[in-house]
C-alpha cells in the first residue's frame, strides 16, 4: 500500500475538541453544509453524542443517519466495510459526508492499535472517491500518543485555532508501526491442524469456547469465524496452522497462526467486488468479532479474535 496524496476528491480531516461547545462548532456546520448541498450525511459517533447533535440540528436531524459507533464500530476492523462503505456505497452518485469517531477515551490499550490502523487505512479505502469523513478527537480525554497518531493518519487537522495541513501525514507508517507482535496468550490451550484435522479442530474450539462461557448466537458467530480462518490457513497459509484459545476479561479470545503473509493491509476491511468468487472470509471474521488484532511478516501471520461472553 502506498500513501495516497493528500488532495483530490476525498477529504479526511481530524477535528480536535476540548469541550462540548468546540465539538458542536466543529461538527454541526459540517453537517449543515452537507444537507444544504443535498449530500447524504451520516454521523457515526458514540451514542452519548447523538442527543447533543440532535438538539443543535432540530428537525434537520431527521435527514441524518445516526449510528452508535460504540456498537457498530466496537471492532475497528469492521468500521470501513460495515459503517463507512455500507453508507457511502448505498448512496446515489455524488459527494457523501460522514462524521466518524472511532476512538474515545474508554477504548482499551488492546483495542487502540486496531483503531490507529483503521484511521490510516481510510485514506486508501476511499482514495479518489467524492467522500468527506470528519473524525472528531477528544483532545481533553485522549492520550498524547493518540493525538500524535491523528496527525499521521489525517492530511488535515482542525482545532479551535483553525485548520491546517498536517506536516506529519504518513498513514503507511502508522499501519507498519502497529503491525506489532501480539502479546503471548495467558494459559492458552492449543491444537495444530492441517486439512485432515479441520473438522476436529473446529469442534474442539467450539467446545472449549462453550466451557469458557460463550453461548447462543455469539458461539455460532465464533464457530463461523473459526471455520473461515482455519480454511484460510490451509488454502493460503502454507497448508496448516495452530489454533489457540483462552479467556481474558470476560471475553473468549482465540487466534490462528500460520505460515502465510497478508500483503494487503485492507484485507478483510473492504467488501469483495461484485461477482468475485471467494475473498470474503476475513471480512466475515471482522464483521462478527468484537475485536480483531493481526500481526503479519515474512515468517507468518497471526489473527487474534475477541468475543465477549
Amino acid at each position: 500500500m502506498h500513501a495516497p496524496p493528500a488532495d483530490g476528491p476525498f477529504a479526511h480531516p481530524a477535528l480536535f475538541y476540548w469541550d462540548d461547545q468546540q465539538y458542536v462548532e466543529g461538527t454541526v456546520p459540517f453537517i449543515l453544509d452537507g444537507l444544504e448541498a443535498g449530500e447524504p450525511v451520516a454521523v457515526a459517533v458514540p451514542a452519548a453524542r447523538h442527543r447533543l447533535l440532535k438538539q443543535q440540528l432540530g428537525l434537520l436531524a431527521n435527514a441524518v443517519r445516526f449510528v452508535d459507533m460504540t456498537q457498530a464500530g466496537r471492532n475497528p476492523g469492521r468500521i470501513i466495510p460495515g459503517v463507512l462503505r455500507a453508507f457511502a456505497d448505498a448512496q446515489p452518485p455524488g459527494r457523501v459526508r460522514i462524521i466518524g469517531e472511532p476512538i474515545w477515551p474508554q477504548r482499551t490499550d488492546v483495542e487502540y492499535p486496531a483503531c490507529a490502523q483503521h484511521e490510516a487505512l481510510i485514506n486508501a479505502a476511499f482514495h479518489g472517491r467524492a467522500v468527506s469523513i470528519l473524525c472528531p478527537y477528544d483532545a481533553a480525554g485522549l492520550d498524547a500518543t493518540v493525538l500524535a497518531d491523528a496527525y499521521a493518519t489525517h492530511p488535515l487537522v482542525i482545532d479551535p485555532g483553525g485548520r491546517r495541513t498536517s506536516p506529519a501525514y504518513d498513514p503507511e507508517a502508522i499501519v507498519a508501526h502497529y503491525n506489532q507482535p501480539l502479546a503471548p496468550p495467558p494459559a492458552a490451550t492449543a491444537a495444530d491442524f492441517g486439512t485432515p484435522e479441520l473438522a476436529a479442530v473446529r469442534q474442539w474450539a467450539a467446545g472449549r469456547a462453550r466451557e469458557l462461557g460463550l453461548s447462543g448466537a455469539r458461539l455460532q458467530d465464533m464457530e463461523l469465524a473459526v471455520a473461515e480462518l482455519t480454511t484460510n490457513s490451509v488454502v493460503h497459509g502454507g497448508g496448516s496452522g495452530t489454533l489457540r484459545i483462552w479467556s481474558e476479561r470476560q471475553q473468549v479470545v482465540w487466534e490462528v497462526c500460520d505460515r502465510g503473509r497478508l500483503t494487503d493491509p485492507l484485507a478483510g476491511r473492504s467488501p469483495a467486488p461484485a461477482g468475485q468468487v471467494g475473498g470474503r472470509g476475513l471480512l466475515l471474521v471482522h464483521l462478527v468479532s468484537d475485536l480483531v488484532r493481526t500481526h503479519t511478516n515474512e515468517h507468518g501471520t497471526t489473527v487474534r479474535c475477541y468475543f465477549t461472553c
